[in-house]
């Protein structure tokens, strides 16, 4: 009988590592050269190329974890989004993307793209008809985000992927919220798929990084440009990344448990206007969601009911932290408004439905009922002072 694919905690755990041949030890053996020969070697390695050892390993586990042929690693998930943009958008160009957007991208896109001659257009929202309404002849890609960053809106990836597909065009995908371990969009026809590796994949807040997947095809394009780009990692934080990622797997499904308790938890709360997780059934995609996920994801956003102060709930938490970025091990919490979407105006963060009371939950791997006393307290200090007050 034929044995099927390895599980996500055998090739978190063992694909893509390397051999220590001279030593025989347990863990990849890890090559800090930044010169390597050039005479009589079959490959010329060279860091700014993507080919050291490491490189080359990891991207190999990037591959697998996504269903891809090939993968690329980069020194930020927005070098990831950039490159890739650039490799596949040119002069004269257009570009669709999703309304609901990661703020980094949307920033990218608004404040770069008309000085390389880049047109483009944001879905009035996420579902596929809206997709299909900004097409124009000069449509190169579509891009979408799932769940969306900050308010978990759910799009149809294979939807999206059939309609780049009828109009031949290049679809990708920012996956990082949902992860590899919840989510793997090239099964639903998506072209490139990108991921932040800041987040789940290095899982510690320790670690910044980003990738990107596809056929061979396309990732050479995208390495043709990248090289001139320079957005390479070093070896030591890909040997690293490696390293996070074998438990990515075990965390994830830590994280999507926790995440589903919180928010059922938060969703029934009195001092709660409105929760954002997919994983609810309440969640106006919640269908969609299950369709195409695994797990429903560590993330989830919601919103204090009218007249409660969000700073000072934020600060009166305990355990949960004020962080600024997100999916590590432990609990994290910050205002879209004030840090991963400050950078839209607030016309535009209105646009997306990003009001300033929404916090964005990042859910770690503690024990659930820590973090709901957690929450318990901070809610009932803001109370006590509105009362006061």
């Amino acid at each position: 009988m034929a044995h099927k694919h390895p599980g996500i905690n055998t090739v978190c755990t063992h694909t893509g590592e390397l051999k220590d041949e001279q030593f025989k030890g347990a863990v990849s053996p890890l090559y800090m050269s930044t010169s390597y020969a050039f005479e009589d070697v079959e490959v010329k390695r060279y860091p700014r190329y993507f080919n050291t050892p490491n490189q080359v390993a990891l991207a190999q586990k990037m591959a697998a974890l996504e269903h891809g042929e090939a993968a690329l690693i980069f020194g930020s998930g927005m070098a990831a989004v950039s490159t890739s943009f650039i490799a596949f958008l040119h002069k004269g160009d257009h570009v669709v993307l999703q309304n609901t957007l990661y703020g980094g991208t949307s920033n990218l896109v608004v404040e770069e793209f008309e000085k390389f001659g880049i047109e483009y257009s944001f879905t009035k929202d996420f579902h596929p008809e809206s997709f299909k309404e900004q097409i124009k002849k000069n449509t190169k890609v579509i891009y979408i985000e799932t769940p969306s960053n900050p308010l978990l809106t759910i799009t149809d990836i294979k939807a999206v992927a059939e309609i780049a597909k009828e109009h031949g065009l290049v679809s990708m995908i920012d996956n990082t919220f949902a992860s590899p371990v919840n989510q793997n969009p090239i099964d639903f026809g998506i072209d490139i798929v990108i991921h932040s590796a800041t987040k789940y994949m290095g899982g510690h807040s320790d670690i910044l990084a980003g990738t990107v997947i596809s056929s061979e095809e396309h990732i050479n394009t995208i390495f043709q440009l990248a090289k001139n780009f320079g957005g390479s990692l070093s070896d030591y934080t890909v040997w690293l990344l490696e390293r996070s990622i074998k438990t990515m797997g075990l965390r994830v499904k830590a994280q999507n448990k926790n995440a589903k308790k919180l928010a059922k938890f938060l969703e029934k709360h009195s001092d709660i206007a409105k929760v954002y997780y997919p994983g609810l059934k309440s969640h106006p995609d919640h269908e969609i969601a299950k369709s195409q996920m695994k797990g429903f994801g560590g993330m989830l956003s919601f919103e204090l009911k009218e007249g409660m102060d969000v700073s000072l709930f934020q600060k009166k938490l305990k355990l949960i932290k004020s962080s600024m970025s997100l999916a590590g091990v432990e609990s994290t919490i910050l205002s879209p408004a004030l840090t991963s979407h400050a950078l839209l105006s607030e016309e535009n963060r209105k646009k997306q439905g990003i009001k300033d009371g929404l916090m964005r939950f990042s859910v770690g791997i503690e024990e659930k009922e820590d973090l709901i006393a957690d929450i318990e307290q901070a809610l009932f200090e803001v109370k006590k002072i509105v009362v006061e007050l």
